[in-house]
């Protein structure tokens, strides 16, 4: 390759690597170290769900966005409905949680 091109190539990387990264993180979205945060209290409360001879972890889905967990799936009485979401509030961390667990007899 000529200088020319070599200086070109090298110009032209490092715009879009500098582009790419800009874009990385905007407004509403997680940071790597919230997202990596939110991973782990999601990892807690669906191990400790587990753990809960009341609660029946593989019917109840669980997202955590920026310290908020979201639960969702169904319950079979409204005490599992309950203490999923005490399970939930008990994990370090977490800022409130959402429960959208429906019962379903």
């Amino acid at each position: 390759m000529t200088p020319i091109r070599t200086t070109l190539a090298a110009a032209v990387s490092a715009v879009a690597l500098l582009t790419a990264t800009g874009c990385a993180v905007v407004r509403d979205q997680s940071t790597v170290g919230q997202y990596v945060d939110d991973a782990t209290i999601t990892t807690q409360v669906k191990a400790r769900l587990a753990k809960d001879p009341v609660v029946s972890a593989l019917a109840i889905g669980v997202e955590t966005l920026n310290g908020t967990v979201q639960l969702s799936g169904f319950a079979k009485t409204a005490a599992e409905r309950a203490q999923a979401e005490a399970i939930a509030r008990d994990v370090s961390h977490v800022k409130s949680v959402k429960n959208d667990i429906v019962v379903r007899p």
